[in-house]
Parts: C-alpha cells; structure tokens; sequence
C-alpha cells in the first residue's frame, strides 16, 4: 500500500504589451475588458474573499478511514498555521496518541506512536506524492477550504476608478450547473476544478486529477459540507475525502468540533532515538491493525 492521502497549481500569467516600433516608446495599456472576463473575475474574487484570514486553526476531529474492506475510527485534533504547518493527530481508545501527520513545506512526517515508527522525507520522495504534483501550498488550500492561488499571484486589480486591469489572468474556466458553478483550470497533466454555490461562492467541492498515461491516473476528491460561521465568513465542519490510484480507493470522512485558534503548541515534532524509522506501508498496516 502506497502512501494514505489523509491528506493535495501553478497558474499561466502573461503580461500584455505592446510595442512601438523604431524609436517610438514601448507602451503598456489595461486590456479591454470582455462582460464575460469582468463576470468570470468577480466570481473567483468573490470566492477568494471567503478565504479564512485566521493565522491559526485548531478543532477536535472525528476520523473515519476506508481502505478496500478494511476499516477505521479514530477520533483526533487539527492544528494548522498558515503557511506553515498542518497536523493531524489521531487518538486510539479517546485518549491516547495512536498516529501523527505533520506537513510542512519541507518534509512529510508519519508517526506511528504505539509501535514507536516514523516516516520523515521530503515532498517528493513520497511516491503518491511526487507522481501526483500535489505540494504544502495545495494541501493547505485543501485544508482551509480555498481556492488556490497559482503561484500565489492575484487574478485582477482595480484601479482608483474601480475599474478592472488585467495583472496577471490564469486560464480558469467557469461553467454553469444549476445553484453552483464550476471552475476549473488545466495544466500541463494537471487538472482542477472546484463546485462553488452561486450565491454564496463557498467551495462545496475540489477536484485534483494527475493524468498519466503510462502508469494510471491519481484523483482527489474533496466535499466540503455543514458550513457554519467561523470568524466573517463560513467555514467547512464536515469533509469527505476520496482518493483514487491505479491500485486502490482510500476514503477519509473527516468532521470537526471545537473550532479554535490556539497558538499554544509546538509547530515542530521532535523525533525520540527510540523510534525506528520504517517506509510509509509499515505504518499504515500499524494504523489499519488498531
């Protein structure tokens, strides 16, 4: 068994310029504008400003995994800092540290803390991981239910007549369907879209598809459900998550309580010289035993 993705791009921007020839002075204008353009730029902004700006997200978590017959429920904690840190701690029998996953933009850790095992690696040293492009900065959007950002560059400006300037205008697509709609975005193997409500402009769902050829396609599925208010806007408390590769499904249900902000705690995990380090299969057969 490869690597559980408990845990999932880069964005085209083209400049437009025009250029005078001979001596003339080279010239940038803003682009015209299409209806369409200003509409499709509205909606993504409209989804983005319903991004958390907390700095910190920590709840109680309630886990259920699904791997082929096999079956698990844990109960747990998310902690996250923004751009920083995610960590997934699961609990056996309600009140001991069963499991850790911490992901920061560095390395990936698995810890398995009753038979006292870990995985630490880089990014993409990690199969599922490196064949399937995912990063710290997709996971993280995943996360924190938000559209991402590629290469963390802003879809449009207004200038002071709030009139809308092109800056930098990745290839989304925006489609109707029914009370939602769909964007979506295509690069290079990778493709993206998300479900977002028309009124509201929440991400219901995002979808991450690897295509490759050779070995098979990888796809993520992420359903966000039971929004509730969390600081201005609202926020997902219940997820399911679905994981498909060429040789399995993993299914993750993943509900929140307790929503918080805490900043007390260690964003780092140190690792004891009592744990062995062992490959991502160990662990999870470790997991799936409890």
């Amino acid at each position: 068994m490869k690597t559980t993705s408990i845990l999932k791009i880069a964005a085209l921007a083209l400049p437009l310029v025009l250029t005078a020839c001979g001596s003339r002075k080279k010239v940038v204008e803003p682009v015209v504008v299409t209806p369409e353009m200003k509409e499709k730029a509205d909606f993504i902004n409209s989804v983005k400003e319903n991004a958390q700006t907390a700095k910190f997200l920590t709840s109680k978590v309630k886990f259920s995994v699904e791997v082929g017959p096999q079956k698990l429920t844990l109960t747990g904690n998310l902690k996250m800092k923004r751009d920083d840190v995610i960590r997934l701690q699961l609990m056996a029998f309600g009140f001991v540290e069963a499991g850790r996953i911490e992901l920061t933009k560095d390395y990936v850790l698995i810890m398995d803390r009753i038979n006292k095992q870990y995985l630490k690696a880089p990014w993409m040293s990690v199969d599922f991981l490196r064949n399937s492009g995912m990063n710290f900065q997709t996971l993280q959007a995943l996360f924190w239910n938000e559209l991402f950002r590629p290469n963390q560059s802003s879809l449009v400006k207004t200038d002071k007549k709030q009139q809308v300037v092109v800056d930098s205008v990745p290839n989304y697509n925006i489609l109707e369907n029914g009370d939602d709609m769909i964007i979506s975005l295509e690069e290079g193997k990778m493709d993206y879209s998300w479900l977002a409500s028309r009124n509201g402009a929440h991400i219901r769902m995002a979808n991450i598809l690897y295509k490759d050829r050779f070995n098979g396609n990888t796809q993520l599925n992420w359903d966000y459900d039971e929004f509730k208010k969390l600081n201005k806007s609202l926020f997902p408390h219940k997820s399911a998550i679905t994981l498909t590769t060429p040789e399995k499904e993993v299914k993750l249900g993943m509900t929140l309580n307790y929503i918080g902000d805490d900043t007390e705690w260690e964003t780092r995990t140190d690792i004891s010289n009592k744990y062995r380090e062992v490959t991502v299969d160990e662990i999870l057969r470790r997991f799936m035993s409890l």
